[in-house]
């Protein structure tokens, strides 16, 4: 690897910040202008040291994305699933990188019926995203929103399904999701604010009218919350949700009267969460009510919905948290996770023979999936583990009876998941606290120290990481990688209390989770930190920066993903989107006390003098919920900080944003190139 070649240098505006009488020094502040042509010039250097620097390996990266791409069948299709008289399917077409949705009438031997060809749809675009299809009742119009910048703003159109037009109806500046009222003519939607994007306003549309004349049917002018709308299963009514990390609202309606008043369904109280499902002539309610850290489940009076109505029907538990609901016509099924692991719960209304779908492995994902009919005995699944491929499973809940519909399949002709072992182990955090952690590798692997390791972890928002499959992954494992997810404080793979115990004046406990479960790899012979790796994107970004300011001589490199590493400027800043929203999970630093902790781990304000490891950054331009110039400042720091020699990249997709490319494939190449890195430090190019 050439070291000769000298890496992009940013100049020094200095820039004081200054608040509760602390002054910072930002350097790299002047990086935050997109349309400075210096920034774009800078930007473009990093990039063309990054190929210079990556260049042996360039050809390795090809076929590492040619052996990635074959895995995959290119000629696949969605399990159909039946909804209103009409099969839907999503396929795919050989060397086509992007999805056809059809649909069959009544049974699968009808004619196909292409709603839409984003093959088509998307050239003479550079990124390109359709998204937020919602059918009409009458099954006449199908909407939907489009996305050819990155940023997630939308534009939401209509297609008449009768005769392929689409109408001259245009909602720009939207989130991308709709619902039909049962009139068939007029339609929700919900607008973004246009500097902080953050979602606020639900308007009403009338087909065939121009949006200026839509009309806003709810505002939410409280900027730490986030408006949504869709419609309950029964089909009855259209409900209106609004919520922040702490706290939700809903308003209904109903959907034959699309012209009525939303009714709000329980005023908003700071720290009650709820969901709501319609069924028969009540509410079924998801709630953290009466201290229900893992919540429980209520239920109330379609016409009688203020929480002093609910009761209890499944009471809440300290060990088991309850995650979701799936109603039937004869049953109930409870999404729950214990121990960590996900369990489905069967519930005949009947009250008689209750039970738990069997699942055998030690570490796997599990949950019910597209389950749209109240009138069936058949539930749909998922399962899948970090050896075992995806599976979509009907599941009669009357006789027992399982049909796997599909299993993902894995080309190439030599993968077979008895090659591989999985595991589930404990670290002890330094608090005495176990962490889980997920485990796959080869079979025949010796646990000396020698071993490649790349860890993974998210630890933020109360996300659970669980044990997926991956077909791109075994270009890893069959090289002799293990790999590890840590399920850190953060998320809430154990309960609510494990998701409040890594956030706010708490938040250091998924950095130190993340190093204890480092330092136990390390100690029970797993790897060693000449040969351990750590991922993390976007607040698991945050976790690398973290991490590698506390305990940089751990890791032999770190892949960081549009990292949120600014935390102090970005969250004083209320205009850039998702601030205000944030301050449940961060704090708000206009508080002194959250302002000094947030301070204390933030990773570009915590750089300093010391060795790093070698690191791979990437970042898209138009990123529109980590901005692009927060990896650019930090790396810049890192530059002038880090004391040795080791590799740093800043790799930035100038056409995307922060799920990176679209496309089927394009992001396999974005892939190829962080294993790449991994590889060529670990001398597998090959």
């Amino acid at each position: 690897m050439s070291k000769n070649i000298p890496a992009p240098i940013a100049k020094i505006i200095p820039k004081t910040l200054e608040k509760h009488s602390q002054k910072r020094v930002d350097n790299y502040y002047w990086l935050n202008d997109r349309e400075d042509p210096a920034v774009i010039d800078y930007l473009n250097k990093e990039n063309k040291y990054y190929e210079e620097m990556t260049s042996h390996t360039k050809t390795f990266q090809n076929e590492l994305y040619e052996e990635m791409k074959a895995r995959i069948k290119e000629d696949d299709e969605s399990v159909p699933y039946l909804y209103n008289g009409y099969y839907y399917i999503t396929r795919f077409e050989t060397g086509k990188g992007y999805p056809i949705y059809s649909r069959k009438k009544e049974n699968l031997s009808a004619d196909e019926e292409i709603l839409f060809n984003c093959n088509e749809l998307s050239e003479g675009h550079s990124y390109f995203k359709l998204g937020g299809l919602s059918v009409s009742p009458d099954n006449k119009y199908v909407s939907f929103g489009l996305d050819t910048m990155g940023r997630r703003i939308y534009t939401v159109q209509i297609k008449n399904l009768e005769t392929g037009e689409i109408l001259s109806d245009k909602i720009e500046n939207a989130t991308g999701s709709s619902v039909w009222a049962n009139d068939n003519k007029t339609l929700f939607y919900t607008r973004q604010d246009e500097v902080t994007l953050r979602s606020d306003k639900v308007f009403k549309h009338k087909v065939g009218t121009g949006s200026a004349t839509d009309e806003l049917v709810f505002h939410e002018k409280d900027d730490t919350f986030d408006v949504s709308v869709g419609k309950e299963k029964s089909k009855k009514y259209i409900v209106i949700g609004s919520g922040s990390t702490l706290t939700t609202e809903f308003r209904i309606l109903n959907a034959d009267q699309p012209d009525g008043k939303f009714v709000i369904f329980q005023p908003r109280v700071r720290g009650l969460e709820y969901s709501i499902s319609h069924f028969g002539d009540s509410f079924y309610i998801l709630t953290n009510k009466d201290k229900a850290t893992n919540f429980k489940l209520m239920k109330t009076p379609e016409k009688a919905t203020k929480k002093e109505n609910w009761k209890d029907v499944i009471p809440h538990r300290a060990d088991v948290l309850l995650e979701d609901i799936e109603i039937f016509s004869d049953y109930l099924v409870v999404d729950e996770r214990a121990d960590g692991l996900n369990r489905i719960r069967i519930m005949p209304w009947s009250g008689n023979g209750e039970y738990y779908l069997p699942f055998g492995s030690e570490t796997y994902s599990a949950g019910p999936t597209t389950n749209v009919d109240f009138d069936t005995d058949i539930l749909r699944y998922s399962y899948q583990s970090l050896a075992t491929p995806a599976s979509v499973i009907d599941f009669n809940m009357k006789t027992k009876e399982k049909e796997v519909k599909k299993e993902q399949q894995v080309l190439g002709g030599d993968f077979d998941k008895d090659n591989y072992v999985e595991e589930r182990v404990w670290a002890i955090a330094t608090d005495g606290n176990k962490i889980p952690i997920s485990i796959v590798y080869r079979k025949g692997l010796k646990k000396d120290g020698s071993n490649p390791l790349l860890l993974y972890a998210y630890g933020s928002y109360g996300v659970t990481m669980d044990a997926y499959f991956s077909s791109t992954r075994l270009s890893l494992l069959d090289r002799g990688f293990i790999y590890a997810i840590a399920h850190i404080r953060g998320g809430e793979d154990l309960g609510r209390t494990w998701y409040e115990d890594g956030k706010l004046l708490k938040k250091k406990n998924t950095f130190t989770d993340f190093i204890d479960c480092s330092k136990f790899l390390i100690a029970e012979k797993y790897t060693s930190a000449k040969h351990l790796y750590a991922e993390g994107g976007s607040a698991g970004g945050l976790l690398m920066g973290a991490i590698i300011n506390m305990a940089p001589e751990l890791y032999n490199g770190v892949i960081a993903q549009v990292p949120f590493v600014d935390v102090v400027t970005t969250m004083l800043d209320d205009t850039i989107p998702l601030t205000t929203g944030e301050y449940d999970e961060w704090g708000n630093p206009n508080i002194k006390k959250f302002y000094d902790y947030m301070l204390s781990y933030s990773p570009y304000d915590n750089v300093k003098a010391q060795e790093y490891p070698n690191m791979y950054v990437s970042t898209g331009l138009h990123d529109s919920q980590v901005q692009y110039w927060e990896p650019a400042k930090w790396v810049a720091k890192l530059r002038t900080q880090k004391t040795n020699n080791t590799v740093l990249y800043l790799n930035t997709n100038m056409d995307a944003g922060h799920g990176g490319a679209s496309g089927r494939f394009e992001a396999l190449k974005e892939l190829a190139e962080e294993f790449s890195f991994i590889l060529d430090l670990e001398k597998i190019i090959k």
